[in-house]
């Protein structure tokens, strides 16, 4: 064998390790692919199934908001009705407070005035007796 022969046979057994390598690498690169494929398949499946339940939950959502709304246009229209009554019930206590003064002073008159009608019917007395005691003096000097 020639030099030339030699280095071709060494070439060609470099060639087909290089292909025997590229073999391997290129089938296990297919099994990655092949596993990315599936993980990829998963996650759109579990995407399109999370987007449907979003979906779901913000129509109910939607639902709620739209409920609590209408409750609380409602609340609030009976609140808005409840405004005479607290107003009404507020000029009742100033009457009634009104009225309260009224008694007071009333009474403190009414006590005033009992007190000067004691005291008269004690000036009264005083001056019946008096009077009573001026005609026994009187009775006296005309007996003596």
């Amino acid at each position: 064998m020639t030099g030339g022969e030699i280095a071709a046979l060494i070439a060609a057994v470099a060639f087909a390790a290089l292909v025997v390598f590229l073999i391997i690498v290129l089938l296990k690169v297919s099994k990655v692919i092949g596993e990315v494929q599936t993980t990829v398949n998963e996650a759109n499946k579990s995407i399109s199934i999370l987007t449907k339940d979003a979906d779901s939950l913000l129509i109910e959502v939607e639902g709620l908001l739209n409920k609590s709304n209408a409750t609380l246009d409602d609340v609030n229209g009976k609140l808005g009705k409840t405004d005479p009554v607290f107003k009404a019930i507020g000029d009742l206590g100033a009457t009634v407070s009104s009225l309260n003064d009224s008694t007071r002073n009333l009474s403190s008159h009414i006590t005033g005035a009992t007190k000067k009608t004691a005291q008269a019917g004690m000036v009264s007395k005083m001056g019946k007796t008096a009077v009573n005691m001026n005609k026994k003096r009187k009775n006296k000097k005309e007996n003596v």
